[in-house]
């Protein structure tokens, strides 16, 4: 049996385009850190280096699941969508105003694995995947958990440059339920393939955590 990740946990994944209180449980994710703006190759690099683990993981993994080496009713996974947590540095008046400064941004990409894939797996994979295809980004790529809880979440549909309207709507619905938000980071879901999807039609999950 295959594991799907928009069959298996819809809860997840399925943010309507009205906010909504939900609480996240903890995830493991392949992780890597950078800053500055996103339109740069910097960036583009990072995201290619996390998917080419991500793949030599889920190949790795069905390898040894239809080896029957370990005891699992899912024999292969489909790779999760690309996330990212995002904190613009240096907040000013001026970008506390509501002005992006996309150079000032520090993030966090990572792809969500699997509860059954181990740490083992993945330094196996990665061990695999530098002789491969070789990548010097790879040893910038860590394998960790994040537990965000309590969260307001939202659909974005559109180009990401018209996310704070959505944002607008998740705190006013946060203040009409007695929700504080308490991070400086939000968390984005990329549902759609931006390389492939017209921006109006670009379909993003945002997030972020409140008590």
């Amino acid at each position: 049996m295959k594991f799907e990740w928009k069959k298996h946990e819809k809860a997840l994944y399925g943010a309507k385009s009205l906010p909504a209180l939900v609480d996240i449980p903890r995830q493991n994710f392949i992780m890597i850190k950078g800053s500055g703006n996103p339109n740069d190759t910097d960036f583009s690099d990072k995201v290619a280096a996390l998917y080419s683990l991500a793949y030599a993981i889920k190949t790795g993994y069905k390898s040894i699941a239809v080896s029957n080496i370990i005891s699992n009713k899912f024999h292969d996974f489909t790779v999760y969508p690309l996330e990212g947590i995002w904190k613009q540095k240096n907040v000013d008046k001026e970008s506390a105003a509501g002005i992006l400064i996309k150079e000032n941004l520090e993030y966090t990409i990572m792809i969500r694995q699997p509860d059954f894939i181990t740490a083992e797996m993945v330094c196996a994979a990665l061990e695999r995947v530098k002789v491969k295809k070789p990548n010097l980004l790879y040893e910038d790529i860590y394998f960790d958990t994040i537990h965000d809880g309590k969260c307001v979440e939202i659909l974005h549909i559109g180009s990401y440059d018209n996310e704070p309207f959505s944002f607008e709507q998740m705190d006013k619905f946060a203040a009409e339920n007695s929700l504080q938000r308490i991070s400086d980071c939000h968390r984005e879901i990329y549902l759609s393939n931006a390389n492939r999807t017209k921006a109006d039609n670009l379909k993003t999950i945002l997030r972020y955590k409140v008590n």
